[in-house]
């Protein structure tokens, strides 16, 4: 091969390595830069993850104070009146959620009787009066108002209702006065749930309380019921207890702007003014964790005073029987006059 021919194709074979060189040098760079991207996903998924989580757990937090708001203002509102208010439910759901507790709440109205109602059947109930006065009883509830009378030998009233969800049984003496009242009313509720990466939060949203729940933890209470208690500048101890029923029409669901109506469908006042032997009971469905931590909220003060040996002069809300307040929780006043309010507050939601 001519001298001149050699050197051209010596040339053009170095151009041809360098081409390929740099192809391969192309090639891996973006191999690289898609493995370092990809290690960089690798480790910065988890944190999105939990960025978006939270972000999604503010909102729901959100929607449950903005629905806690409205329900308060609907609560106290006129019956048939109310609002309408729009939420953002891109990540989250509402429904409405049944049967979430059941209180009973009773108490004397006069002095001069101790009244107990038990016994309870499908069609009577046995009243039992210290002083014999008990005479009559009168029963509201879904049905109206009906009254009957009572066995004077037994004590034993029979009736033809359906008492199931909510009752007020008010016991009459021979006057005509109302001597001891019970109650049984049962409370709905809603609930939010939103998908997060480990799993569904919920949040429980019964009769004033909040209630939260996250997939890989227990139920914890955010806020308690509306029992409170204060003694009075002027003497004597008052105990309010307010519940706020929730009745769902039809299915909620999710959207990007959920519409719902909040409307007022009345209250009652089944308490109002001075009353003796008090006593009320809750059990809540939520979680079996929940009414022994309500329990142990409102003795708290009495538990105390007890490990501290001044229950002789303790003024304050006691267990009824058993210390854990499972029988029920009543009121320690040293003989002081107990003012008893009652409030029951009936809202509807639907869309």
């Amino acid at each position: 091969m001519p001298p001149a021919r050699r050197l051209l194709s010596q040339a053009s074979r170095r151009e041809d390595e360098t081409g390929v060189s740099e192809v391969l040098g192309v090639i891996m760079m973006l191999a690289m830069v898609v493995s370092i991207m990809g290690g960089v996903w690798v480790f910065l998924n988890p944190y999105i993850s939990d960025f978006e989580d939270n972000t999604n757990w503010n909102a729901a937090n959100g929607i449950a104070d903005r629905l806690e708001d409205r329900i308060d203002v609907a609560a106290d509102s006129p019956d048939g009146t109310g609002i309408r208010h729009k939420l953002g439910m891109r990540t989250s759901m509402l429904q409405g959620v049944s049967n979430l507790e059941v209180w009973e709440i009773s108490g004397d109205t006069t002095p001069s009787d101790i009244v107990d109602i038990t016994d309870y059947t499908a069609n009577g109930f046995t009243v039992e009066s210290v002083n014999s006065t008990a005479h009559k009883v009168s029963i509201l509830d879904d049905n109206g108002f009906n009254e009957y009378n009572i066995d004077q030998n037994t004590g034993l009233v029979t009736h033809n209702l359906q008492l199931t969800d909510w009752y007020i049984i008010t016991v009459f003496n021979d006057n005509n006065e109302a001597i001891h009242k019970d109650i049984k009313y049962t409370i709905s509720g809603l609930r939010v749930i939103t998908s997060l990466g480990n799993g569904e939060h919920e949040i429980i949203l019964v009769n004033n309380a909040r209630i939260e729940h996250f997939a890989d933890s227990a139920w914890e209470i955010s806020k308690f019921p509306r029992v409170e208690f204060d003694q009075l500048a002027t003497g004597g101890v008052r105990l309010s207890i307010i519940l706020t029923n929730i009745q769902v029409n039809g299915s909620l669901g999710s959207a990007n702007q959920l519409g719902i109506d909040i409307i007022s469908a009345g209250s009652l006042n089944p308490f109002s003014g001075e009353c003796y032997n008090v006593r009320f009971t809750l059990t809540n469905s939520v979680a079996p964790v929940i009414t022994p931590q309500y329990d142990e909220q409102w003795l708290s003060e009495y538990t105390l005073n007890r490990a501290s040996g001044t229950l002789d002069e303790y003024i304050g809300l006691a267990p009824y029987e058993r210390a854990s307040g499972i029988d029920g929780i009543t009121v320690t006043s040293i003989d002081q006059p107990v003012f008893f309010d009652v409030a029951i507050n009936e809202v509807v939601v639907e869309r």
